[in-house]
């Protein structure tokens, strides 16, 4: 089952990049873009946020009028710590551009997701949703999130945090035992919260990749291809690909797949009130994806 699974996800990298590459053939701004990508045209918020443009001038607004209301010395330590200020912002909102060079072939692929999403997993999520309890709901959503843990030690070593990884493996270790395989979280309430999960290719930002185009795969969803290149990094650390049960891995996997919709039934009135789903789908979740990136150097090392 690992190698089928393997296999297809090759397949799948491959044939989304020769089909991107005979778009891209068709598109003489591509070649462009690839030298000097447009500049950000969508302030970063918070992953939940709205992804409407925005100006960054306006955060800085009430700093600056503070800072020419104060004088002498203090107006000048203001002004310090306005640029100060003006700075760490940036480090952390700035949206870096969206490479879509392939955005005639991604927007094929989108409506493909959408419409399996129509007629299979959202019926599924509703009814999932209607039939079991929340707190059956947050038990199955905490063993999966138990589940990407061992990934998650790897990746943080892979990054040279190994506090973090250490931090995480006790997590995985405690949820396991104490938690009856992560449907419970003991760990949290013995001093150890979660910290933000990683995968492959966060760790391969970290290593130097960090301008990656935007990629939709199909029923994968939302990538770059940095990320999707990633996933055969990731797919042998998955404690459900050792299982050697094709029906119980099967299961399990799907079983992932509708929690995860589930989780995602909020959005989807925002997304039906959306100008351009494409263009929302794909600027909101480059600002997610580019939040979890730059927040990996920021982390406390060892």
């Amino acid at each position: 089952m690992r190698t089928h699974n393997t296999l297809f996800l090759t397949l799948i990298v491959l044939a989304s990049s020769a089909c991107a590459s005979t778009e891209g053939k068709h598109q003489a701004t591509s070649s462009i873009s690839d030298i000097q990508p447009a500049s950000p045209t969508v302030a970063a918020v918070q992953p939940d946020a709205s992804v409407a443009p925005e100006p960054a001038t306006p955060l800085f607004q009430n700093v600056t009028i503070a800072t020419r209301s104060a004088p002498g010395v203090d107006g000048v330590a203001a002004t310090k710590n306005r640029s100060q200020a003006e700075l760490d912002a940036e480090a952390i909102y700035e949206q870096a551009p969206i490479r879509d060079p392939w955005e005639e072939f991604n927007r094929k692929i989108h409506g493909f997701n959408n419409a399996a999403d129509k007629y299979v997993l959202r019926p599924l999520a509703v009814g999932y949703d209607k039939i079991m309890p929340d707190p059956v709901q947050a038990g199955v959503s905490r063993f999966f999130a138990n589940l990407s843990l061992p990934a998650t030690v790897v990746n943080q070593a892979l990054q040279g945090r190994p506090g973090d990884a250490a931090w995480s493996l006790g997590r995985f270790v405690v949820n396991t035992t104490v938690g009856i395989g992560g449907v419970f979280d003991p760990s949290s309430r013995f001093g150890m919260p979660r910290r933000d999960d990683e995968d492959f290719g966060q760790t391969l930002a970290t290593w130097g990749w960090q301008d990656s185009r935007y990629l939709v795969v199909p029923l994968l969803g939302p990538r770059t291809l940095r990320d999707t290149v990633a996933i055969l990094g990731d797919q042998p650390l998955s404690p459900i690909g050792q299982i050697q049960d094709n029906g119980t891995a099967n299961g399990l996997q799907l079983l992932e797949i509708v929690d995860g919709r589930t989780r995602m039934l909020p959005m989807d009135e925002i997304r039906r009130s959306a100008l351009d789903d494409y263009l929302f789908v794909r600027d909101a979740w480059s600002q997610r994806r580019n939040h979890q990136v730059q927040q990996d150097p920021r982390s406390t090392r060892d």
